[in-house]
């Protein structure tokens, strides 16, 4: 296996051994041979069994894996750079720790790499099919059914060259997780760089379960998003709801949070105002599963949500809700 590989995998880990055993075996059923790419994973200071493991699949099954450790940890940003400047392949497609591949993932990059050069690849995302009995309110998984925004590392693929002519990801900048995904894309986009989607290259997201108090921990992280907002005007013109509002429902509750200020006998333009907001908890319930019961944690979680995006717009200086 001396000859040049056609693609890299690349990931970062951080404590997650069972889920990259699990995605290193993932790797081993491509459909290329094993000889045409190579793996290149990145321990960002792990602190279980990660090293064990990697060691192991270093030898396993003629695989091309090489590790490399960051120690301190560094975040996600410095560990992916690491991993695609290590790589010696002329693509790079990355992934994550708590993410599987489809058997034909790579083969499908390599394809949409042939057709489309010079150009970001997002790959199809879906939740893990044995894991989809764990969806529920309280986890966190993660589709992806069409090019961009956002361009999440969980499947996503650049030339090599594309990444050194921008730089890779900025971990001066993105020192926690939060954003540096996407601001990789859309400055390579303003670079000049193409972008694809590739439905036939697929991953499948873990669906992991968090618990109420965890799934607001998480809405709390999503200060950090607002600097891409800060950044990229066009990703900001082509996501926010009003060119204000990150998501829909935010809009929505501002809508309430204006209702319950104004005077009580403007009753009709109250309604008029906090109507869609209260409707809209039927649909979340029957999507997220819980029902109309949850619609208070609904609202708790939404207001954790906008708190967020006013913590990162007083950060970042920029306006988003």
């Amino acid at each position: 296996m001396s000859g040049a590989p056609r693609i890299a995998a690349v990931f970062a880990t951080h404590n997650r051994a069972p889920r990259l055993r699990e995605l290193l075996a993932s790797l081993r059923a491509q459909t290329i041979p094993v000889d045409e790419f190579e793996v290149i994973v990145v321990d960002d200071a792990s602190g279980d069994e990660t090293q064990q493991i990697l060691e192991e699949a270093a030898g396993a099954d003629g695989l091309r894996v090489r590790s490399l450790r960051l120690d301190p940890g560094r975040g996600p940003a410095a560990a992916r750079n690491a991993g695609w400047r290590a790589a010696r392949a002329p693509i790079v497609a990355f992934t994550d720790d708590d993410c599987i591949a489809s058997p034909g993932w790579l083969a499908g990059v390599l394809d949409a790499a042939s057709a489309a050069p010079d150009s970001v690849l997002q790959g199809r995302t879906d939740p893990r099919p044995d894991e989809l009995h764990e969806h529920g309110p309280f986890s966190r998984t993660l589709r992806v059914h069409e090019l961009g925004p956002y361009y999440q590392t969980c499947n996503v693929a650049y030339p090599r060259e594309l990444l050194e002519r921008v730089g890779g990801f900025d971990e001066d900048t993105f020192t926690v997780p939060g954003g540096e995904d996407a601001d990789l894309a859309w400055r390579a986009q303003a670079a000049g760089a193409g972008t694809a989607f590739v439905p036939d290259a697929q991953v499948y997201h873990a669906v992991s379960r968090l618990g109420p108090l965890g799934k607001l921990r998480v809405a709390w992280r999503w200060s950090e998003t607002v600097r891409i907002f800060a950044r990229h005007q066009e990703l900001r013109r082509s996501v926010l709801v009003h060119r204000v509002f990150w998501k829909r429902t935010h809009y929505l509750l501002f809508r309430v949070i204006v209702a319950a200020l104004l005077p009580q006998r403007l009753r009709l333009l109250r309604w008029w105002l906090a109507y869609p907001y209260i409707a809209h908890f039927r649909a979340r319930g029957r999507i997220e599963g819980g029902g109309i019961l949850l619609a208070p944690y609904y609202l708790a979680h939404d207001l954790v949500e906008v708190a967020a995006m006013v913590r990162g717009s007083a950060r970042y200086r920029t306006l988003v809700l």
